[in-house]
């Protein structure tokens, strides 16, 4: 990538632009647009250009996945639901070899069985989780520390 600030693509998926009405004793009441506004924010601040998109359709988030290659320098992932079942998401990550943080509001391993295990784990540089919408911030400013320092977990 060019010199300049980074780019960073954060997709959400499947009901999160429910967040706000959607069970806010799980989820919390902050909207996704709250959250997209921070987070756009925040990294303008730490020397990020930050683009927020949110789909219902697999194969939508897929897509953006795979226009990052060349074109973003990491992702954040909310893969929703799909954290559980899409080998597609996962391979759209691996293919485009940018670094993701996978993302959730609530602590998938501390809910329903089905819920405790990522099919997109293992694509991604890292995982913040149980945060509330505050996972979104701890995943940016961990993305951002990796980019700009190279730092990475043995």
């Amino acid at each position: 990538m060019a010199p300049g600030p980074l780019r960073i693509l954060c997709l959400s998926g499947p009901n999160l632009q429910l967040l706000g009405r959607r069970e806010p004793e799980i989820y919390g009441s902050d909207t996704l647009e709250v959250i997209h506004e921070r987070l756009r924010r925040a990294g303008a601040a730490a020397g990020a250009e930050v683009e927020c998109r949110q789909s219902n359709h697999e194969g939508e988030l897929v897509g953006w996945i795979g226009e990052a290659m060349g074109t973003r320098d990491g992702l954040l992932l909310n893969p929703g639901a799909y954290t559980h079942t899409s080998y597609a998401l996962y391979d759209a990550l691996r293919a485009v070899g940018v670094p993701c943080i996978e993302v959730h509001l609530s602590n998938p391993e501390a809910r329903e069985p089905f819920r405790r295990r990522s099919r997109v784990a293992a694509a991604c540089v890292g995982k913040v989780a149980g945060f509330g919408s505050g996972s979104y911030d701890l995943a940016l400013a961990g993305l951002v520390e990796l980019l700009t320092r190279g730092s990475r977990a043995a």
